[in-house]
């Protein structure tokens, strides 16, 4: 039986490719919003994090309206490291729009998320988007995008598959590439062609598979996922299962929402392909069955890929601690973390030997850096690790996660880029030349790339782009060295001079600026030679009779490298820790005594 009132379909891509643009326009032109009404880019992307980012993160629900059809839309993160939100969602939908770059094709994450969607059958639109770029290489894509399918061993009905040919920024789609688009409409109607209506039969007894969660002031916990069978009513008792493991809560339908455009609408009953949001069941996770206590034979779940990385997250014990976060404590730091894992089902969470430390593992260093930026927005502070890998054994064996990177280099940067992966154990798999540009393709230890990216762009000169994707676990591939430079560590507390800094930046580059309080320990400056050097960036010009009242004014100071959180989370070695505040992210040693530090490497040197 299908409810040939609605399609369900998921947008997914690689990250950058257009999803969340595309989204946009469907939902303008299915009538979402009002004629005058404006409407900023990137609607989908309402977390703060996003929008400054311009990646999508948390996948959305929306819905719009074609020719009296309801088309439930979820737009998921194109990033690897997201991988998670993409599995679970695509449990929810019958079909996906596979948007693809007109110029970059196929990249690692398209290949992550089409053998996804192909695992589960799913029918497939592939949507060539920004045919409008000057450098468009239309017909290579679509090409390349055949192959993909082959090669992921897709049956002839997916190998069928239409292709739409669409500028989202512009707002129009044509079937045929050689003909000027006008709008939406060949998009939409592809969608209700294609796409199967949800089936489900109404009158057995209630189920849903729970795909995505969250928590609101207001009602509580929210659950929403596509109703399998039944209906679903205001006041009906439930209990919840759960596939992999013995799960029996019993519990009530408080509330019920549709998606209406992108707002949640109360709703009396769900009917059989419906996808709703249930509110009134605090227990229930991602991967639960909600259903009748009449019937409770959970619904199948696939289990999401492992963690790959893993960071230790703990208490701040710096000389500054507690002077900027809200939320400092090990109560407040391990509530957070066991909550976030609740519904992100990518990142495991665990307590250490130390009540003031917790291990967090997640699917990359993207992965935890957001959790890491969201937390200090919230108002939290508490240090990290430096990220390293997981390995496992099997068959007596030490076995490493391997990421599938594609880099995308002028060819002037071949000879570097070689080199650099050659150090970092990364094993070419092909190079195809195209415009003066070279593509490579490597399979590279997941922890050869810890550091790698701002490497990379310094040196491509900024021109060369990047991605990698999981790939799986091959045999320990053996030493890569963390960084070839060392640190620049204050030697004193109190606030950086000018005349202090002066001195300092002739050892290396240094990261803060004149006013910058600093303490014993702290890292401030990077030295390109390798060795930790300490130095004394609140050192003031002694005074004597001679000095010019102009000489401070000549002190010319070379701008610093302002780091971000993702170049900190890379620059940080073993002895290393990140301090995370609402106001400020410092580096410092683990050990802040220079003669201690001194002591301890003295001792590992006598032991090698």
């Amino acid at each position: 039986m299908r409810n040939e009132k609605i399609r369900n379909i998921a947008i997914i891509a690689h990250v950058d490719h257009g999803k969340t643009t595309l989204v946009n326009e469907l939902l303008k032109q299915g009538n979402v919003f009002h004629e005058n009404q404006v409407v900023e880019d990137r609607v989908m992307d309402s977390n703060a994090l996003e929008r400054e980012r311009g990646i999508t993160i948390l996948s959305k629900n929306a819905s719009c309206v074609y020719n009296g059809i309801k088309i439930n839309v979820i737009d998921t993160p194109g990033h690897a490291d997201f991988g998670g939100e993409v599995e679970r969602v695509l449990k929810m939908v019958d079909g996906v729009l596979l948007v693809v770059d007109a110029y970059e094709g196929a990249m690692p994450q398209t290949r992550f998320v089409l053998e996804k969607a192909l695992a589960l059958k799913h029918k497939v639109i592939v949507v060539i988007n920004k045919i409008d770029k000057p450098d468009a290489r239309i017909a290579e894509v679509r090409d390349e995008i055949l192959e993909l399918f082959l090669d992921l061993d897709a049956d002839e009905d997916q190998l069928n598959s239409p292709f739409v040919y669409c500028s989202a920024r512009q707002g129009i789609s044509t079937l045929n590439e050689n003909e000027q688009g006008k709008d939406f409409k060949p998009l939409f109607e592809t969608i209700i062609s294609h796409i199967p209506a949800p089936s489900g039969d109404e009158t057995k007894p209630f189920k849903m598979l729970i795909s995505s969660a969250e928590h609101n002031d207001f009602v509580g916990r929210l659950v929403i996922g596509k109703i399998e069978q039944g209906i679903a009513k205001v006041g009906d008792s439930v209990t919840v299962t759960n596939f992999h493991e013995p799960r029996n809560i019993k519990g009530k339908i408080v509330q019920l929402f549709e998606f209406v455009g992108l707002k949640r609408v109360p709703l009396e009953i769900g009917k059989a392909g419906d996808i709703i949001c249930i509110a009134g069941i605090e227990q229930a996770q991602i991967g639960d069955t909600v259903c009748s206590p009449t019937e409770t034979t959970p619904i199948e779940f696939v289990q999401i890929e492992k963690p790959t990385v893993e960071m230790t997250f703990m208490v701040n014990n710096s000389p500054f601690a507690g002077k900027e976060g809200k939320f400092v404590t090990s109560r407040h730091l391990r509530e957070r973390l066991y909550k976030e894992a609740v519904k992100d089902l990518s990142l495991k969470v665990s307590d250490t030997n130390s009540t003031e430390a917790f291990t967090v593992c997640g699917r990359g260093e993207m992965h935890l850096s957001i959790l890491i930026e969201n937390m200090r927005r919230d108002g939290y502070e508490f240090q990290v690790s430096m990220p390293k890998v997981l390995f496992i054994e099997e068959n007596g064996k030490k076995l490493e996660p391997i990421d599938y990177l594609t880099i995308d280099v002028p060819s002037d940067c071949v000879g570097t880029i070689m080199s650099k992966m050659g150090t970092r154990k990364g094993e070419l798999i092909q190079m195809t030349e195209h415009n003066s540009r070279m593509k490579m393709e490597f399979y590279i230890p997941q922890r050869g790339l810890f550091g790698f990216k701002s490497e990379f762009l310094t040196d491509t000169r900024g021109e060369g782009v990047m991605n990698s994707v999981f790939h799986g676990y091959e045999e320990y591939k053996g030493v890569i060295n963390r960084r070839e430079f060392g640190s620049l560590i204050a030697f004193e507390t109190g606030e950086a001079i000018v005349y202090g800094l002066f001195n300092a930046q002739e050892r290396g580059d240094l990261f803060i600026t004149p006013g910058t309080m600093v303490y014993a320990g702290m890292v401030v400056g990077q030295n390109p030679k390798g060795d930790d050097i300490a130095v004394n960036v609140c050192k003031k010009k002694h005074l004597s009779n001679c000095r010019s009242s102009g000489s401070d004014e000549a002190l010319r100071l070379i701008p610093p490298r302002l780091m971000s959180l993702e170049d900190c989370i890379e620059f940080i070695c073993d002895d290393e820790l990140l301090e995370i505040t609402p106001k400020n992210i410092r580096i410092r040693k683990k050990e802040l005594d220079h003669n201690l530090r001194l002591r301890q490497k003295a001792k590992e040197l006598g032991l090698k």
